[in-house]
């Protein structure tokens, strides 16, 4: 990941998304003082010869209208485009390695009621990329609170210092929530949880903090219902397991808000890291 000044929010423009990730990408870079590059990939050479024009003029088209609907949101926000060849993955998980953060639609993976593949685009690109990932629901979200699942770990703590981030930017409350399994662990996390966002939230952010006794996928995506955002670590406290912890794959997959899944820094959103 590049540091902030020098890298742009790098929006992924699909044919079914294309507007509200252009629209929110814009709101993140504005909010962060860079820019958005809008990419649009497609294969070619599994396209006939007469389909390929026709499809090219589809992918101008679909990079102009994302262009205009960043202009009109944000007028100040630098915009640069690009079309590619190739899958769409593996543009964005090539280019995340520059990128500040990378957006992508979610595919209407919020409203499936069937087991979501894991090679869904969405959970490719969360799973893979170089830098947090902000995967955008196609309907708004309520005007909520900014949400942040912790639980002790170093890259749980890192996502709280971008939930803070986010919360200042959207000018909305943030809140914090720790699951335990035992009723027995809630004072010390609650000490703990507090003594975190005591070190890493800005004095002007409004902070709820609450430990909950339960399944740490299950709270989060109950709580983010009324959430406009929701922030997570990649794995959490999960070392062991693969690109994607349990948590933020449940979140990832069933949560009705937007979600960002906080991978390759290591401190906050202003933090010039790799």
């Amino acid at each position: 990941m590049a540091s902030t000044n020098d890298a742009p929010v790098l929006a992924g423009i699909g044919p079914d998304d294309a507007l509200p990730v252009a629209r929110v990408a814009a709101r993140v870079a504005a909010g962060h003082g860079c820019g958005v590059h809008l990419l649009h990939a497609f294969n070619w050479a599994a396209m006939a010869a007469p389909a390929v024009s026709g499809s090219r003029a589809d992918a101008e088209r679909l990079i102009a209208e994302a262009s205009e609907a960043v202009r009109l949101s944000q007028p100040k926000v630098p915009i640069t485009t690009e079309i590619v060849e190739g899958p769409a993955v593996a543009n964005l998980v090539r280019k995340s390695e520059s990128a500040f953060l990378v957006a992508v639609g979610d595919g209407g993976m919020a409203h499936c009621d069937r087991c979501i593949p894991a090679d869904s685009p969405a959970v490719q690109v969360a799973a893979r990329a170089d830098c947090p990932v902000l995967v955008v629901r196609r309907e708004p979200p309520p005007q909520g609170p900014v949400l942040v699942g912790v639980d002790g770990s170093a890259s749980a703590e890192t996502a709280l210092a971008w939930a803070v981030a986010a919360a200042k930017e959207l000018q909305a409350r943030l809140m914090a929530v720790w699951v335990v399994d035992t009723d027995d662990a809630i004072e010390a996390a609650t000490q703990r949880l507090g003594d975190l966002v005591a070190r890493v939230s800005a004095d002007e952010t409004a902070v709820e903090c609450h430990v909950v006794r339960g399944e740490p996928g299950s709270v989060l995506v109950d709580q983010s219902r009324s959430a406009q955002l929701t922030v997570v670590a990649a794995r959490g406290d999960e070392p062991w397991r693969g690109m994607l912890g349990a948590v933020s794959q449940a979140v990832l997959y069933h949560a009705p808000s937007p979600v960002i899944v906080v991978r390759g820094v290591t401190g906050g959103p202003d933090a010039d890291g790799s």
